[in-house]
């Protein structure tokens, strides 16, 4: 018995040790209280400074780590929650902060905005049609000072920011100068703008938006003469890339401005005067002032953790938190100008003579600041976010930066933000141009070993529409796996950073298993997964990528992908990703990317297992509706033929033809030979790919044939279902120099269907399953598509069986026809044969 006793006071003294201490917080407790269930802590501040103190103390009760338990609330911040490395756990004595099981905590930066009355007095520049429906409150207090802030919730949704143009209408810009540093745009005679302090002009340009704060309004005949403040008037008017486009064929720049109580015409609209410390806002039919919960955003970081690289925040945990109402205010104090993914320029111009060491026809230079964000880590390891959610962000949800590893963003909800959901890894520091490669002395530095796993990104990019859903900078071994990703402005997830082939900090990452859909929704040049430089080792696998938007004010509106390998993109493994077609672009790739297996093709156990896995899919009951009117883009695939012609002997081998083939997403037997010529027969969605990449196999001329003036299709002209594979037979020959007669040939076919159904009858009888012509100034190309393992000398003779009209009718074509170069005497067809 003794012995028994002992043992048991042993056990019961080592998990007594083992035990986490737990630290309460509640609405109803008191900062002065010892933080115990019975007598809770008010706020998270005490709680992370009581926490700290017993591990300085070397409490014995922290021995099984710390745990910070948030009991049901609102929690409203008026500073910014700090980790510090002092706060730091161990593997086996983390520090947990954690919702009680069941409850509802939300931790908010913003300010509620209470005492709403119907405006009944006049106010000078309110349209007309909004007389009798505006409501006004005082603008809130916030550190002794008006609380200035760009967003607005009603009842937990989004209000709109006054603007010019409602709903998703924006006007068109009619000239930008940028030796003036001015832009003109129509004449709205119904608006008064001489007076109006503070007005933004939002304008959309390639694959970011510019917010530039307008200084003065000059009314010139049926135009309004734009300048603005500095210093976004300089970089905007300095800076190549992107820039306002100016085009009579696919429209100006799209802009709509806004921050102006002209601009007060409509349900749901609000506008903050800050002059006379006042907020109006017009209710929809739904909502009753009276008791409305209205909140504005007054703090840009509600939870910071930061280290330093010697001293890292380690071992740290949020779960079933809720996180919202972070403000961002740098467009409203110094404009907002964006290189790419949300990155803001600090300065920006074009070279006058291009070229730096790494790039030689590199011709912008740029520094870039990085934007706020609602929770920000850098130097830290092992903070882990797990079935949290983030909403109503005015920029980035959650940025994991420079110094940043083994940390876990798994399980969360990202909903309603301004800028990008989730970033992660340096995009060039602020004294570094953004094309040089990132390649730290002190390895300490590189964002390495995250996982981003089975989060639900949805609605976001919702006011900075070149921001991505996740944006990872210079990362090392990077896991993007399990997410969905939807209702997204620009690309779903964007990878790399730095326009360089050259090898950097990055390797090693992976992005697998993702579902991205209902993207693009505003930008072009875009993707549902994006790629920047060289990333040895990386894998972009079994993701899913459908339905991208049609983008109402894109530039050039054929521009977006579903996949896309930019510039010193290199050394990526792409495969087994479902598209509904293969809708892609390599620009200016690097070397040694592998594409295999894309498309619709991909097998069904892939496109059903991407997305949220299951024990984390009861997130998608919060996602975001999708749009029951916007279109969605279709790719339209038609066959195209490269012709490419080299110097005799000069011709690639094929050891250089097949790891050409693999690096661009072609088949090795779409790759064909004659003499001194290659063909390449492909799809239209692969040529504005090969058009650049082709011109390193070093051919004398690149010829593209993509005028298919003949289409024969069994399924149409036979009434018979083609079969699943095929084998291609291309043939070349030239028209005789004769217009006349290169006229009757094109008019013979285009009637032959109808004149000449014997031919069809023929194709038919011999299992042709397409047949299609290419011509190209007066040359012909010539495919023949037949069952796979046929073989065409066997099936050609079917043709004729019982058809004399076939021979009559290749009798007739023989005038019109004649060999191309290098043909010997007599010879008119040429095969060209496939390189395997």
């Amino acid at each position: 018995m003794r012995i028994y006793l002992t043992i048991l006071l042993i056990l019961n003294l080592m998990c007594s040790q083992l035990n986490a201490a737990d630290i309460y917080v509640s609405k109803i407790g008191s900062d002065r209280n010892s933080g115990t269930k019975e007598k809770p802590l008010a706020s998270l501040h005490f709680a992370i400074r009581k926490a700290r103190e017993l591990r300085r103390l070397n409490d014995n009760s922290i021995k099984g780590g710390i745990n910070i338990i948030i009991e049901n609330g609102y929690y409203t911040l008026d500073e910014t929650i700090v980790l510090r490395p002092e706060d730091s756990g161990t593997k086996d004595n983390p520090t947990q902060i954690m919702a009680t099981p069941g409850a509802s905590v939300i931790f908010s930066g913003g300010i509620k905005i209470k005492g709403w009355k119907k405006l009944t007095t006049s106010l000078a520049g309110l349209p007309k049609k909004a007389t009798g429906k505006v409501w006004v409150a005082d603008a809130p207090m916030f550190a002794d000072n008006t609380l200035q802030f760009r967003q607005l919730w009603v009842n937990g949704n989004k209000a709109v920011r006054a603007k010019d143009a409602n709903g998703d209408v924006m006007n068109r810009i009619l000239s930008w100068d940028a030796q003036s540093q001015t832009c003109k745009i129509p004449l709205n005679k119904n608006i008064n703008l001489s007076k109006a302090k503070g007005i933004e002009m939002v304008i959309h340009q390639w694959w970011a938006i510019a917010n530039l704060r307008v200084k003065s309004v000059k009314n010139q005949n049926n135009a309004a003469e734009l300048s603005f403040l500095q210093p976004e008037s300089r970089i905007q008017s300095e800076h190549p890339w992107p820039a306002p486009w100016i085009s009579d064929k696919t429209g100006n720049s799209a802009y709509y401005l806004t921050n102006a109580i002209q601009f007060l015409d409509e349900p749901g609209e609000w506008f903050e005067d800050l002059q006379q410390h006042k907020v109006y806002y017009w209710p929809t039919s739904a909502q009753n002032m009276l008791q409305a919960d209205v909140v504005a955003p007054a703090l840009e970081s509600l939870v910071k953790a930061a280290g330093t690289v010697d001293h890292p925040v380690s071992y740290i945990s949020f779960k079933d938190i809720s996180f919202q109402h972070a403000s961002w205010l740098l467009p409203s104090k110094q404009g907002h100008v964006p290189h790419q993914a949300g990155m803001y320029m600090l300065d920006a111009y074009k070279l006058d003579q291009p070229g730096t060491a790494d790039k030689p026809t590199l011709e912008n230079q740029a520094w870039v600041g990085r934007p706020a964000s609602a929770i920000e880590i850098s130097y830290a390891n092992h903070i882990d976010f797990e079935g949290c959610r983030f909403e109503h962000h005015a920029s980035t949800g959650i940025d994991y930066q420079k110094g940043t590893t083994n940390n876990q963003i798994k399980g969360n909800l990202f909903k309603d933000i301004g800028g990008s959901g989730i970033l992660i890894g340096t995009f060039s520091d602020e004294a570094t141009e953004v094309h040089l490669p990132y390649q730290p002395s002190d390895e300490r530095e590189i964002s390495a070993n995250n996982l981003i796993e089975n989060n639900l990104i949805t609605d976001v990019t919702n006011e900075d529409w070149g921001a991505v859903g996740i944006g990872a900078g210079y990362v090392r071994a990077l896991k993007i796996i399990h997410n969905e990703i939807s209702d997204v402005s620009y690309s779903g997830i964007s990878m790399g950073w730095g326009w360089t082939k050259t090898k950097n900090a990055m390797k090693d990452n992976t992005i697998s298993g993702n579902k991205i859909h209902h993207y693009g929704k505003h930008m072009y040049d875009v993707a549902g997964i994006y790629t920047l430089s060289a990333q040895p080792n990386s894998f972009i696998t079994e993701n899913v990528i459908d339905s991208i938007y049609t983008a109402r004010y894109a530039h050039l509106p054929d521009h977006w992908f579903y996949l896309y390998t930019d510039e010193g993109s290199s050394f990526l493994t792409i495969k087994d990703n479902w598209t509904p077609s293969e809708k892609y672009l390599q620009n200016a790739n690097g070397p040694d990317n592998s594409w295999e297996n894309n498309g619709p093709e991909v097998p069904q156990k892939i496109k059903q297992n991407a997305g949220l896995t299951p024990p984390y899919q009861y997130l998608l009951k919060d996602k975001s509706p999708i749009s029951a009117t916007r279109k969605i883009n279709n790719a339209i695939d038609k066959p195209v033929v490269f012709e490419l012609i080299f110097k005799a002997g000069a011709v690639p081998n094929d050891k250089t033809l097949t790891a050409f083939a693999r690096e661009n997403n072609l088949l090795r037997s779409s790759i064909y030979s004659w003499e001194n010529r290659l063909v390449v027969y492909t799809s239209n969605l692969k040529t504005e790919s090969l058009q650049q990449t082709l011109k390193r196999l070093n051919a004398t001329e690149i010829k593209l044939y993509e005028n298919m003036f003949y289409d024969f299709d069994r399924k149409q002209q036979c009434g018979t279902a083609p079969v699943k594979e095929w084998d291609n037979i291309i043939l070349s020959a030239n028209l005789i120099n004769d217009e006349k007669l290169q006229k009757e040939y094109l008019d013979y076919h285009k009637t032959q269907f109808e004149k000449w159904p014997e031919i069809s009858k023929g194709f038919c009888n011999a299992d042709f399953q397409r047949l299609v012509i290419f011509k190209k100034d007066r040359q012909l190309m010539l495919i023949i598509s037949i069952p796979k393992g046929a073989d065409l000398n066997k099936l050609n003779p079917k043709t004729t069986e019982n058809n004399p009209k076939v021979d009559e009718w290749n009798a007739l074509m023989k005038k019109y026809q004649e060999g191309i170069a290098g043909t010997k005497p007599g010879e008119v067809w040429v095969f060209f044969k496939p390189i395997d």
